[in-house]
């Protein structure tokens, strides 16, 4: 019996659908010329349709319906409802729209097949999902025109932006964040379009446990650490799932709490994420955050959130807002190294903003209790929860200091743990809630085991 292999059989589907490709291409210049005629009776009829297509590709339900209704119509009217239509399409009409008005090729991106890939890219005229941690090449392709089209589609949602700018960043109805980069940025004919979004069906600990971000027999310590109010810091490089444990961290947080979420690009849903609680949500980076950062710290918040804190200033109204004796700050900062938080967020203060960077990296050790540090995997799709340090300074000395209490063991796949927990840490959560802070020891003690292992101790680190 002759062998059967799968991927041959996706191949041949797709040299068949190629081959009846210019009917189709046919069918969608029909079809598109049809609307045009609609839309050029008048100028009223051509505002509106602009609006629509501004809506359909933003995600709207009823704006997709009225171009797939309109299109079904057509399609009928010319008798080819039977027509072929290329394999990653989900069906006729919705090929003609993809092709004419939508995203295109990459629109199989956004399918239930796809639902796990957190990654797209257009680079020139190629079309690329992540899947399995890997980049794939696709058969669809799109034309330059096609990709110039969609580029001007996307900027209908941000009119502050010019056309002739080389770097755009939008955010599509359901969060997909697309980054575009053109011009004398890219290579000719090499021009980029990225689309990058969040798949974790849930904010729990439960689903990072499930995915392998985290050990299952550590959720009672992170959410007894919750309870307690310490501020954290999630650290890694990029798509290591900071903010996405930012966001688990969050949804366990008190609803009952008023709380303050400050971002440069609005990535978190928070408002559906716990839509019950009382949490101001604002968009600032740079010289907005500088203007506003005297309000924020005037806040009578319980808690606020920097979510991606990319600058100077950003790092510095956190600081200030934790020497306040702020609880329940959280936020996200790139780098490699956690060892060097303290000192990589006081270089970007003193940058932007002057100082001396010693004192300055001791308020920084001074303003956070723990570090969760993040990496990706070979397979990217998979991340870890690298290590978990608890952050100091000692007062007599003046030295920061870093103690490890967590570190994943690449070779078993499993973490390592350690219970030390500084006296400071002890007293101010026995002043925040003293039965989860007797919780919270019980778990490290249990993690770590009868006497657990020792491990590195960065007091004084530089």
């Amino acid at each position: 019996m002759e062998k059967f292999y799968l991927d041959d059989y996706l191949r041949s589907r797709t040299q068949d659908t190629s081959r009846c490709g210019v009917d189709f291409q046919k069918l969608c210049a029909r079809v598109n010329a049809e609307f045009l005629k609609e839309w050029e009776e008048g100028k009223e009829n051509l505002d509106s349709a602009l609006r629509i297509q501004k809506k359909a590709i933003i995600g709207y339900e009823n704006e997709v319906s009225y171009f797939k209704s309109r299109i079904r119509q057509l399609v009928k009217k010319h008798g080819a409802e039977h027509s072929s239509y290329p394999a990653w399409y989900e069906s006729l009409e919705d090929g003609i729209y993809q092709e004419n008005w939508g995203l295109s090729g990459v629109s199989e991106w956004f399918s239930e097949k796809f639902k796990e890939s957190s990654s797209a890219k257009i680079i020139g005229d190629r079309i690329y999902f992540l899947e399995e941690g890997r980049m794939c090449l696709k058969a669809q392709t799109i034309s330059k025109d096609r990709r110039e089209q969609m580029i001007r589609a996307f900027l209908l949602l941000t009119p502050e932006e010019r056309l002739d700018k080389e770097f755009h960043e939008i955010y599509m109805l359901d969060g997909t964040r697309v980054t575009i980069f053109g011009g004398t940025m890219a290579k000719r004919e090499q021009d980029v379009i990225i689309f990058r979004r969040y798949i974790i069906p849930n904010y729990s600990f439960e689903e990072q446990a499930a995915r392998g971000t985290i050990p299952e027999n550590s959720i009672p310590l992170f959410k007894a650490m919750v309870k307690l109010g310490y501020n954290v810091a999630f650290t890694g490089a990029v798509r290591t799932a900071k903010t996405t444990f930012l966001s688990t961290w969050q949804s366990y947080e008190d609803r009952t709490l008023e709380g303050v979420m400050v971002e440069t690009d609005p990535e978190i849903p928070i408002h559906r994420l716990m839509p019950e609680a009382p949490i101001l949500q604002l968009i600032a980076d740079h010289d907005k955050l500088k203007h506003i950062s005297k309000n924020l710290l005037r806040s009578d918040a319980d808690y606020f959130i920097l979510a991606e804190a990319r600058d100077g200033i950003a790092l510095d109204t956190a600081i200030k807002i934790a020497s306040k004796g702020t609880r329940r700050m959280k936020i996200t900062f790139h780098t490699r190294e956690p060892l060097d938080f303290s000192y990589d967020v006081a270089f970007e203060i003193v940058k932007s903003l002057g100082g001396n960077l010693e004192s300055t990296a001791r308020k920084v050790a001074a303003s956070f209790d723990y570090i969760f540090h993040f990496i990706q995997l070979q397979n990217k799709s998979k991340k870890r929860l690298k290590g978990i340090y608890e952050l100091g300074v000692d007062r007599n000395t003046g030295e920061i200091s870093m103690k490890e209490i967590c570190r994943y063991d690449h070779k078993s796949d499993g973490w390592k743990w350690d219970c030390i927990v500084s006296e400071d840490k002890r007293v101010s959560g026995e002043e925040e809630n003293a039965d989860a802070l007797e919780l919270f020891l019980e778990e490290l003690s249990a993690l770590s085991g009868a006497g657990g292992e020792r491990r590195r101790d960065a007091s004084g680190i530089r």
